[in-house]
């Protein structure tokens, strides 16, 4: 088994989490990838912990990134890191390579590690990291606070990591496979778009609730927001953002782009009124963004929410359509 907990695991996890806080805003919960924590004086501090066991070749960019996305997608901006480094055999040019992306997502996201942990462990079959952001906010933005009449927004497109991980772990069997080198080459540049501190600087204004959808896709990101949230998302396919990259790609590997890691884009929902003034303030800075869908009041007897997405209601996650991949590979 490879992945996330499902939702009731995790919940059964999350009941055990020790002692609790009045400080504390936002806590653990599925679908909210942070924490808030009342500062005092109107200030909070945003706190996000995330692994990076696959994706090999970017392993270091990627884990900076994806920590820093959760804490700039609730509002924050990231200012300092942790990160956790496990080797499977000492190798210094592993290493090296991961401290060099580490240093260089860092710096390139104006962001400072102030510490972590180094060690090696034998029972591993490739590198591990766990990295934990930390910014601070007057204004948190929490992934359940979408309200039943808002629009869905996202950034980018789908797939973004997905698309740079095929390009890149999996680039000879995508060859194979018939996508063209030039392809492949500009989606392997895909890497360079996983930060989404830029558009989530321009939403957090008007957003009423902010994710990004990381493993499992932009499915697995709109079931968390519903689900966090208590609201469906009613989300047609033909709205959704696709790269013609990431179509080529995905339809030569067999994988759904809406279902493998979607990091470099952004969930967001607003209110009616505020659409137009935010999808201005992202094209000004040069931001692909398109409505997506809207949210109602949960269908369901439990007011539990969902992802409709073309008619289908969908409560649970799918497993990332790029595991069994890797599973191959091993």
């Amino acid at each position: 088994m490879i992945g996330k907990l499902d939702p009731d695991t995790l919940g059964h996890v999350l009941d055990r989490t020790g002692a609790s806080s009045a400080d504390l805003l936002t806590g653990a919960a599925y679908g909210e990838d942070a924490a808030a924590i009342d500062l005092g004086d109107g200030e909070t501090l945003v706190v996000s912990s995330d692994p990076i066991s696959l994706a090999a070749d970017r392993a270091g960019t990627l884990g900076v990134y994806v920590a820093c996305n959760d804490v700039a997608a609730s509002g924050a901006d990231p200012e300092f890191l942790t990160n956790v480094i496990f080797l499977p055999e000492e190798n210094n040019e592993t290493l090296t390579t991961l401290t060099d992306q580490l240093d260089a997502a860092a710096d390139a996201l104006g962001v400072t590690i102030v510490g972590g942990h180094t060690e090696y462990v034998s029972a591993l079959d490739r590198p591990l990291l766990s990295l934990t952001a930390f910014g601070r906010t007057d204004h948190h933005v929490p992934t359940g606070g979408a309200q039943p009449g808002d629009r869905l927004l996202l950034t980018k497109g789908a797939a973004i990591e997905g698309t740079g991980i095929l390009a890149t772990d999996f680039v000879d069997a995508a060859r194979e496979a018939g996508v063209e080198q030039a392809t492949l080459d500009c989606a392997a540049n895909f890497f360079e778009e996983i930060s989404v501190h830029p558009e989530a600087e321009r939403l957090r204004s008007a957003a009423t609730a902010m994710h990004d959808p990381t493993e499992g896709g932009v499915v697995t990101g709109c079931v968390e927001l519903a689900a966090a949230s208590g609201v469906d998302l009613v989300v047609e396919r033909e709205s959704v953002p696709i790269r013609p990259e990431t179509a080529a790609i995905c339809a030569a590997m067999g994988v759904d782009p809406l279902r493998i890691f979607g990091s470099g884009a952004l969930l967001a929902t607003v209110p009616p009124s505020a659409v137009d003034p935010t999808l201005d303030a992202l094209a000004e800075a040069d931001i692909d963004a398109a409505v997506i869908g809207e949210t109602q009041a949960s269908s369901s007897d439990s007011n539990g929410g969902a992802l409709v997405l073309d008619g289908e209601r969908i409560t649970t996650a799918p497993t990332d359509q790029l595991y069994p991949l890797w599973e191959g590979d091993s």
